[in-house]
């Protein structure tokens, strides 16, 4: 019994959305074997959103994220580049309100890159996503 007690308080692989301050702020979130992350450089302006896994992603001519739950949407973008051996798919832009309102108020994101589609889950991610929203507010004016 203190053999299951103590596999109880093991520390599992967390997969939690963290924000993290800085230049650029970041939002990360990990399931599986994927790993996605949104930048802001409020410097610039520039959002970035960069969806990586440990295979290659097939050539696509779009990106797309549908946002599933009570608030639904569908963003998709032919502006996206391809790096780290095929594994990462990057977009960025000069707004990212409605990739921010999908990640924020609803409960899973489709993402898509060719015929490639799989789901990752949002729970948890409204308080890390609002504080990504206000990063701009911690950088010092000039």
């Amino acid at each position: 019994m203190r053999y299951l007690a103590f596999l109880a308080i093991l520390p599992c692989p967390a997969f939690a959305w963290e924000f993290t301050p800085g230049l650029p702020c970041l939002l990360s979130h990990t399931e599986g074997t994927r790993q996605i992350e949104l930048t802001y450089d409020p410097m610039q302006p520039l959002y970035s959103v960069t969806v990586t896994q440990t295979t290659p992603f097939s050539d696509s001519p779009f990106f797309a994220m549908t946002f599933n739950g009570p608030r639904p949407n569908t963003i998709a973008s032919t502006r996206h580049t391809v790096s780290n051996g095929g594994r990462s798919v990057t977009v960025t832009d000069t707004g990212f309100g409605n990739v921010l309102d999908g990640l924020q108020y609803n409960l899973s994101t489709t993402i898509i890159v060719a015929e490639e589609k799989f789901d990752v889950q949002l729970r948890g991610a409204a308080g890390p996503v609002q504080a990504f929203r206000d990063c701009a507010a911690d950088v010092p004016s000039a």
